[in-house]
């Protein structure tokens, strides 16, 4: 008989959004929260929300959140009963799962054994086979040399994938079409892989081509029952990390659903799973399935399942982990309605989708009815380079798919997040291209429905400018009232004189705007010229953050922010989902002055140099590789920009860089 776990208190082992979550369902049963921190996230949100918080070390992850003893020490010194590891991190680190048993700690997840065993995509996929369950062709045996695994592709046939056998997220992963780039693959796999996961072991598998990737969530109690909640559709993909997910796929049908769940089911109660996990598999257009991984841990995109079923899911890891069996059977989950998960990351899409850094300005979540948003950033916080760059999650319901999708259309356009570059109006563009509004989308989604014109950076048009210099015009204006001893409202914008023209010269993304404002005769209207056309823009309604502007006959919501003030002279402005960081130059005084040129490599961001593939003396050629950044849990290739000599270089392998670091200089042809 399954063994009752009191417990009183749990320590959130992990960070960001998914502490925040964790700690809003536990707070709700009753229990005690304990965080953890880094010096990096000594402000952060889920610190101010948990009861209690224990700093545990420096920003990297293998001296804070990967540091098994230091975690432990925290949970000693917090009295803490149990752990939820939510997920990435340790969450599904068997050894991190015993040593809790061991010091005395309910672990939330799996056992260790469950772990182990499907942690390992080259163990498990063994154990599916023996199971029954549908695999993908490949290869996971234990021989990992160069010559096997290429003597195995040969007789898989390409198109074929290498993939890390430990870890998940895309990291470790490479397709590859063809044997000349094989070599190549496996030894960028096997190197991120160490770095990701510690460990190198490989496995390949056929490249499914354009298949869906639908994954089932199953719950398994110590008493032997297992059940599904259903499918997620995860196939709008980038760099196999999932960007866009939905419940239930608009590709499943009830009697697939039945199998696929019931595929899932056998997964779990082969392995004598207990617990949240989740089954993915890839679905081809014919209808078959094949098992893909399974993950022992919640999953990022879980709130989708939980809009659709009404079920928390945390709720019941915890009460699972307390020995309660589960309150329901296969015949009590329904789906009612449909959900949409958009995943918000800090990145420049760009700059090819290039993780980014800095401070957060000002954020405000949408509200609504149908919309939830969990994130774990707040106005004035600070992007890390140490962290995965997701940032928040914005989901939708509806009755309808078209209804959950149009409701998080708007959700995206009306959530404001200013300071740091971010994916949002992408994940907007994603959710209006025809594949995905048909549902039609596959794991080839993004590739087939976007251009690099597509991905590059929005430019700022008159409209907007005149947009920004309204804001602008009246912020300050407000500004000036209020320092202002004795000065009717009725008499603003009114002059005895000549009309006054405000000029304004915005700089945005290294183009310059120039224009001029002037009020009109009537209230809350203006005149506003720029070098070669002229507009009329009438203000209806403006608060600190959020107004409605008529700019000629078309009505615009605008989100904004002034970081420095009503008179700073920068205005962060959102239009549409299209962000905007503009600088009137007439009041700072600004250099985009670039010195360095293209032959200067500098590191875009903070991280570790791997390696170096270029010495001084060595000729390179526009577009070859210079070097292997890691940064956020990926490996990012510099890329040389023009063809020329090495001049100089600056770095060495296996130190970690600032952004902007000057690596290696070329001297151009």
């Amino acid at each position: 008989m399954a063994k009752s776990h009191f417990f009183q208190s749990i320590l959130i082992a992990n960070r960001g959004e998914i502490a925040c979550r964790i700690i809003r369902t536990a707070k709700a049963m009753g229990l005690r929260t304990i965080a953890v921190y880094s010096d990096a996230d000594r402000n952060a949100p889920h610190v101010k929300q948990a009861d209690e918080a224990i700093h545990i070390g420096p920003p990297p992850v293998g001296e804070s959140y990967l540091d098994m003893e230091r975690i432990l020490s925290a949970a000693k010194e917090s009295g803490a009963d149990a752990v939820h590891p939510g997920y990435g991190f340790l969450s599904e680190n068997a050894s991190f799962a015993k040593a809790c048993a061991g010091a005395g700690l309910i672990f939330i997840g799996p056992t260790p054994d469950a772990i182990d065993l499907m942690g390992d995509k080259a163990k498990a996929k063994r154990r599916m086979i023996e199971a029954g369950v549908p695999c993908v062709p490949g290869y996971q045996d234990k021989d990992q040399s160069d010559a096997a695994l290429t003597d195995a592709a040969q007789k898989v046939g390409f198109p074929i994938m290498v993939k890390a056998a430990a870890g998940g997220g895309g990291r470790g992963m490479r397709l590859v079409t063809d044997e000349k780039n094989l070599a190549a693959a496996i030894k960028t796999a096997r190197s991120e892989a160490e770095n990701a996961f510690g460990s190198g072991d490989l496995i390949l598998e056929r490249a499914i081509i354009r298949p869906r990737h639908v994954e089932i969530q199953v719950f398994a109690d110590s008493h032997g029952h297992v059940v599904h909640l259903g499918e997620r559709d995860c196939s709008v993909q980038r760099r196999h990390q999932k960007v866009l997910e939905e419940a239930p796929s608009p590709a499943v049908d009830a009697a697939l659903r039945e199998k696929m769940g019931a595929s899932a089911v056998k997964a779990a109660k082969d392995i004598g799973y207990v617990g949240a996990g989740t089954v993915e598999f890839l679905l081809d257009q014919s209808g078959a399935f094949y098992f893909l991984e399974m993950n022992t841990r919640l999953q990022v995109e879980h709130p989708v399942t939980e809009m659709v079923t009404g079920f928390d899911l945390v709720e019941w890891q915890i009460r699972v982990a307390r020995g309660e069996p589960l309150g329901f059977a296969q015949d009590d989950v329904n789906l009612t309605g449909h959900a949409i998960e958009a995943r918000l990351y800090a990145e420049d899409v760009s700059k090819d989708f290039l993780p980014a850094t800095g401070a957060i300005d000002f954020w405000r979540p949408a509200s609504g009815d149908g919309v939830r948003i969990d994130a774990g950033i707040a106005t004035g916080g600070e992007v890390s380079p140490y962290y995965d760059p997701m940032l928040a999650k914005v989901i939708a319901h509806g009755t309808t798919r078209e209804d959950a999708r149009a409701r998080l259309v708007e959700a995206l356009k009306e959530t404001a997040l200013f300071g740091v570059a971010t994916n949002r109006k992408f994940l907007i563009d994603a959710l209006e291209r025809p594949a995905f509004v048909n549902g039609e989308a596959t794991t080839a989604f993004i590739g087939e429905a976007f251009t690099t014109d597509d991905l590059s950076a929005a430019p700022l048009s008159r409209e907007d400018a005149a947009i920004a210099s309204a804001l602008l015009h009246v912020a300050a204006r407000e500004a000036a009232l209020e320092q202002a001893v004795s000065a009717p409202r009725a008499l603003l914008n009114w002059s005895s004189g000549e009309t006054i023209k405000t000029p304004y010269r915005f700089e945005c993304r290294g183009e310059v705007h120039a224009l001029t404002i002037a009020p009109t005769e009537r209230p809350e209207r203006y005149s506003i010229e720029t070098e070669d056309s002229a507009h009329v823009a009438k203000v209806k309604t403006v608060s600190s953050n959020a107004a409605e502007i008529q700019v000629d006959n078309r009505a615009v919501s605008v989100l904004y922010n002034l970081p420095d003030g009503p008179g700073g002279g920068r205005i962060q402005v959102s239009i549409g989902g299209r962000d905007f960081d503009l600088v009137n130059l007439n009041a700072v005084a600004v250099s985009a002055e670039d010195a360095a040129g293209a032959g200067a490599v500098t590191a875009p961001m903070h991280g570790m140099l791997i390696e170096l593939f270029a010495k001084e003396g060595d000729v390179v050629q526009k577009g070859d590789r210079l070097a292997v950044l890691e940064a956020m849990k990926m490996q990012h290739e510099l890329i040389a920009e023009i063809d020329g000599k090495v001049a100089a270089v600056h770095a060495t392998p296996g130190v970690q860089v600032a952004a902007d670091t000057l690596l290696m200089e070329i001297e151009g042809e």
